[in-house]
């Protein structure tokens, strides 16, 4: 097989994303969340979070952290195909249409209870609280997933929500090492990686490859300093990236490191930033770039997504991207 050939399925909680910009911080004080964090609530309280909302400005889009990844790596020419659980409702039937659009192979399971979706909170800064009502994407199970999703792919990539159904990710995992696949973990949020680190440590352990972090994810896990935590993190896997923000990003693969700088500073939603990163990385890596250019790659598209609203480059900026990045390929 060359390397063209290689192919990258997603799993992960399938979602839409409800993109809420904040004229002040009241709404995440009348919830109590954590300004940059995910929180996983019951349909009461995303009702109560949409009512707190109804008057702010807000558009719908396709989300999901594993599914702006490989949305992103399919723009990129790169064979993909998802795994994830929808409703069967307006809402599903938006998903499914993104990837069909995408041309992202479907793996998706159906469920009667409602999709799920994420209120994605903007503050003046760019940065984003993430509001989760998981629905149908929760009820999806290691059973569901067998040897025809995983056959012809290459890697698996996994966002690190997914923690909290131990057996699905632990499953998914050690389906994918059975069938000879590359395991790609994004670590996915402070908060959950705090709230998980001991199976976490042993899923990279025990079936991951490739893990990506950013800097609290990285200190939330080994708490230490990105430098630290990366060097742990290599300890742990063949490859890891630690994302610091303006900065760019840090890269290990045993004893070598690098450092890669973010490919501008314009910030004007950060939502994607890390999914489209992992994007332009995995790319790279299908490609058998060395692991600093396939940075430069992630960093560039990266930076392509946090200057607009959303996880989703506009489709007119795709082309410009795809030749720089043929010429950092050639």
């Amino acid at each position: 097989m060359s390397y063209k050939e290689k192919r990258i399925l997603g799993i992960g909680n399938a979602l839409v994303d409800i993109l809420t910009h904040l004229d002040d911080d009241s709404v995440l004080e009348t919830l109590n969340f954590p300004r940059g964090s995910m929180n996983l609530v019951g349909r009461d309280t995303q009702k109560q979070v949409e009512e707190l909302i109804r008057t702010a400005h807000s558009r719908v889009v396709t989300g999901g952290s594993a599914a702006n990844t490989i949305r992103g790596l399919a723009r990129l020419d790169v064979g993909t195909g998802y795994i994830g659980k929808i409703g069967r409702d307006a809402i599903g039937a938006y998903t499914e249409e993104s990837l069909r659009t995408h041309d992202v192979a479907s793996h998706l399971i159906y469920s009667d209870t409602p999709s799920g979706r994420c209120v994605v909170l903007i503050d003046a800064e760019g940065e984003r609280t993430m509001v989760t009502y998981l629905g149908a994407a929760v009820e999806m199970c290691d059973d569901e997933i067998d040897d025809d999703n995983l056959a012809g792919y290459d890697y698996l990539f996994i966002e690190g929500y997914l923690v909290q159904s131990p057996a699905l990710i632990e499953g998914a995992m050690r389906k994918a090492k059975a069938s000879g696949l590359i395991v790609a973990l994004d670590m996915a949020s402070f908060n959950v990686v705090e709230g998980n680190r001991e199976f976490l440590s042993y899923l990279i352990l025990t079936y991951v490859d490739i893990v990506f972090a950013n800097e609290d994810e990285a200190r939330g896990f080994a708490g230490r300093e990105p430098a630290e935590a990366l060097g742990i993190l290599t300890g742990m896997c063949d490859i890891a990236v630690v994302k610091v923000g303006a900065e760019g990003s840090i890269i290990g693969r045993g004893a070598e490191r690098w450092a890669v700088p973010a490919a501008g500073h314009t910030v004007v939603d950060t939502t994607g930033a890390g999914d489209l990163y992992a994007a332009g990385f995995l790319y790279g890596l299908s490609m058998d770039m060395a692991p600093d250019r396939c940075g430069h790659i992630g960093a560039l598209i990266a930076n392509q997504v946090i200057q607009t609203i959303g996880p989703a480059i506009d489709e007119t900026q795709w082309p410009s991207l795809r030749d720089q990045i043929q010429g950092m390929v050639r």
